[in-house]
């Protein structure tokens, strides 16, 4: 998990606004499959959100602490039932948002 400052996390904020929810939480809970394949959407996204459905058994404390055991993704935003991940992909051809934030750092 990486550690942002808060223009970072503004930034990141901003750009999600507009993003819909490509992944949901929903009967079968949090799992390592569903993990493994929010992984594999941030690698080329660098930026998802994932909404937690009424019928999930997860709140979505449950859910944060679930990804940010298993996983180096970050939360950078929890609003109702949605979350905002992010993860820096290191595959230069989907580096977008990734470089945005770094020259924030600076």
């Amino acid at each position: 998990m990486e550690i942002l400052s808060g223009k970072q996390k503004r930034y990141l904020r901003a750009q999600g606004n507009q993003l819909p929810a490509i992944f949901s939480i929903g009967k079968n809970g949090l799992t390592k499959i569903w993990l493994g394949q929010v992984l594999d959407a941030l690698r080329v996204h660098e930026l998802i959100k994932v909404s937690l459905q009424q019928s999930s058994g997860a709140d979505t404390d449950s859910a944060i602490n679930f990804i940010q055991k298993n996983s180096q993704i970050t939360v950078v935003q929890k609003i109702g039932h949605t979350l905002l991940l992010y993860l820096p992909t290191a595959n230069p051809d989907y580096q977008k948002i990734s470089i945005e934030v770094n020259e924030l750092a600076n």
